[in-house]
């Protein structure tokens, strides 16, 4: 029976057919000199060989590159979106910060007599009577506060202390239509009592003549009368004057120059006299800045 298909050498003669054809290639090669064209163009022939065969390994390198290159950028989008969310709430704290520092430097420039020591307090309540002005602050007993001190924003006089507890105090507000107050005119020192009117915003002059010296425009201050509030202090400004003849007084109306409705940081007063220790002595609000005795704010970095 004749075979289909010849049967060629076999695997132990290809063998050493190969190792004998390397054998001579490797001889050839070393010992003759122009074999080196020969072998470059034989590299030409094997490169594209090459190429195909290293493709599969390049294409996973590639894959897996891209993977790790979209993963890692997935990871620093996801950090970043989280350093740019602290940073924004850093930022509105430093904002609130700022503006809180620019009204306690405010707050020091406020108009205070040479003689009196004063120390900087905090809002902590107001109460919720509408029918009643009064705030309550954190600062008490223990820091020496007393029964009618005078308190003070950075633009004038806002009330007096009416009840003083341990660590806190209540202040009445110059508004409150309990209190009052005795003024006089900057501009030529006549005086009257100015009362709270239940209004933020406004203050009523009393039993002020048709012919009084009065104008729009004209500052009140303290006049000192009554040994509660200390002389010269800024209160309010003349707004509004009505004159009705029919009537036996004019009708006076002033807005105060302290910004009631917008509390947040007060001065407490002291004679010097009467000066507690943790005071601060006039002219020393730098130094006291300086050695941390004074409130000012500093944001803490984000966890």
């Amino acid at each position: 029976m004749n075979e289909v298909f010849a049967r060629g050498p076999s695997l132990i003669v290809r063998l050493a057919m190969v190792l004998v054809f390397s054998i001579g290639a490797m001889l050839i090669d070393t010992k003759v000199e122009n074999f080196s064209t020969a072998r470059t163009y034989l590299n030409s022939m094997v490169s594209p060989l090459q190429y195909i065969a290293n493709l599969p390994g390049a294409m996973l390198s590639y894959s897996a590159e891209r993977f790790s290159s979209r993963q890692q950028l997935l990871e620093d989008n996801t950090k970043l979106t989280n350093q740019v969310t602290l940073m924004s709430e850093q930022l509105q704290r430093f904002r609130i910060l700022e503006q809180e520092n620019k009204n306690l430097r405010k707050l020091m420039d406020a108009p205070v007599r040479d003689s009196m020591h004063k120390m900087i307090t905090e809002l902590m309540a107001v109460d919720t009577n509408p029918y009643s002005h009064q705030i309550v602050i954190n600062k008490g007993a223990l820091d020496g506060v007393f029964l009618n001190q005078s308190v003070l924003d950075d633009s004038g006089i806002v009330g007096q202390i009416s009840e003083v507890g341990t660590t806190n105090s209540r202040v009445l507000l110059i508004s409150d239509v309990t209190h009052a107050i005795p003024i006089r005119i900057e501009r030529n020192n006549v005086r009257f009592i100015a009362v709270g009117d239940g209004s933020l915003n406004s203050m009523q002059l009393q039993h002020v003549p048709h012919s009084a010296d009065i104008e729009e425009g004209d500052v009140l201050v303290s006049s000192g009368l009554g040994d509660v509030f200390p002389e010269g202090y800024p209160v309010a400004t003349i707004t509004s004057i009505t004159r009705n003849e029919g009537r036996p007084f004019a009708e006076v109306i002033a807005t105060p120059l302290a910004k009631l409705d917008r509390i947040k940081y007060l001065l407490l007063l002291w004679p010097k006299e009467t000066a507690p220790a943790g005071a601060i002595a006039p002219g020393n609000e730098l130094t006291d800045l300086l050695e941390g005795k004074m409130p000012v704010d500093t944001p803490e970095d984000p966890q």
